[in-house]
């Protein structure tokens, strides 16, 4: 099916569905995401996700999705080929504690004012 096949049978547009990913993508911030190296981002109607560069913890894939509750489910996995593995996953978590999510998780600094903590 193409997408605006599937558009036209959900009576939503394009932006109507990434309004989440957008939504994430400006609570986690341009700097944050720079930092961490994302690329190859996707989103949905309710989540966005992205590969990340090299760190401690081995993780290169992230997906955020919003839930019901209005918080977060956050999964860190590793792709190598074709296989994917999931290597953690924090549940229920609200906005503000995103960047110390991702921090813990990946090893990764998100801000120049967190290094070194």
């Amino acid at each position: 099916m193409k997408l605006k096949e599937y558009l036209k049978e959900t009576d939503c547009t394009l932006d109507e569905n990434m309004q989440v990913a957008k939504t994430i993508q400006k609570q986690l911030g341009h700097k944050a995401l720079v930092m961490m190296g994302a690329k190859n981002q996707a989103g949905g109607k309710n989540y966005l996700s992205f590969r990340i560069g090299r760190n401690a913890k081995g993780v290169n894939y992230i997906k955020i999705t919003l839930t019901a509750m209005d918080t977060y489910d956050v999964e860190f996995g590793a792709i190598r080929g074709t296989n994917y593995k999931i290597k953690s996953e924090a549940k229920g978590i609200y906005a503000d504690m995103l960047h110390d999510v991702i921090e813990k998780n990946t090893g990764m600094y998100l801000s120049l004012g967190t290094m070194g903590r």
